[in-house]
């Protein structure tokens, strides 16, 4: 199916699904240098985090990047995902030494999971498609529910401002021709939906959200997914130091094409 037709779909759940069949999820925080700064940043702040013994629920859990990394140290992990594309690639890659229960479902209703249920809450896809806010507080209230007093919500957001540039670097020349944005630099919320870093912040305060970090998760890594794709293994590992310096700055993360915010 065509991205223009997938825009015709009204339907918000079957939306996702089929953008799901258009993009490949399985191989977006894995297949390059450059995509795998988000991933192992946010493993790192994870890590701050994380306990021996604690339980992990993956929301929008995609197919099973984090769930996995973390299944696979022995941690007892519970994945949801909606699409099918994404389960279909999630199930896999599960080996019967995985202490690991993937479900289908829709991050709004977490009726499977009981309160105070885990100590660390990953809610990193759902935010991507969640047009309607009130249909984003109901996802990160489901989420305060399932999460223990003590645990910790890690949340993703992808950066309407950096888009634009991310964009016209590497994508389309043409872009400030054609008019993709409103008078304030807002794109349209498709196929994923954008926001700023003071629109990311003020939803979860909405949501009764006591902020812990706010945190540039990959930086300008696709801006410059060129050079990083190129550097030798020691280069590489000099640029995560780096990144790792800057991601907390409050200064850089409004130069982040996605962000990772950490709360209680």
């Amino acid at each position: 199916m065509s991205i223009d037709k997938i825009r015709e779909i009204k339907d918000e759940a079957q939306q996702v699904s089929m953008i799901y069949e258009l993009f490949n999820e399985d191989q977006r925080l894995n297949r390059t240098k450059h995509a795998r700064v988000e991933f192992l940043t946010t493993i790192k702040f994870i890590n701050k985090y994380l306990k021996r013994g604690d339980k992990i629920l993956d929301i929008g859990a995609g197919a099973g990047e984090y769930s996995l990394h973390f299944a696979k140290q022995g941690y007892d992990v519970s994945a949801l995902e909606l699409s099918s594309s994404n389960i279909e690639a999630f199930e896999k890659k599960i080996d019967g030494t995985m202490n690991l229960k993937l479900k289908q479902g829709n991050a709004m209703d977490l009726s499977l999971y009981e309160n105070d249920s885990f100590d660390i809450v990953l809610l990193f896809g759902p935010l991507y498609h969640l047009h309607n806010e009130i249909d984003r507080q109901k996802c990160i209230s489901e989420a305060k529910r399932v999460c223990k007093q003590s645990g910790t919500i890690f949340f993703a957001f992808i950066s309407n401002d950096m888009v634009i540039l991310t964009e016209f670097s590497n994508y389309n020349q043409n872009y400030f021709d054609e008019n993709n944005y409103d008078e304030h630099f807002k794109i349209e919320d498709f196929p994923f939906v954008f926001f700023t870093v003071d629109e990311a912040r003020q939803m979860l305060v909405n949501g009764n959200i006591n902020l812990l970090n706010e945190v540039a998760s990959d930086g300008v890594s696709e801006l410059l997914q060129n050079q990083i794709n190129s550097m030798s293994d020691i280069a590489y590992d000099k640029y995560l130091q780096y990144h790792y310096y800057c991601c907390e700055k409050p200064e850089m993360l409004g130069r982040s094409s996605h962000l990772l915010f950490i709360g209680k």
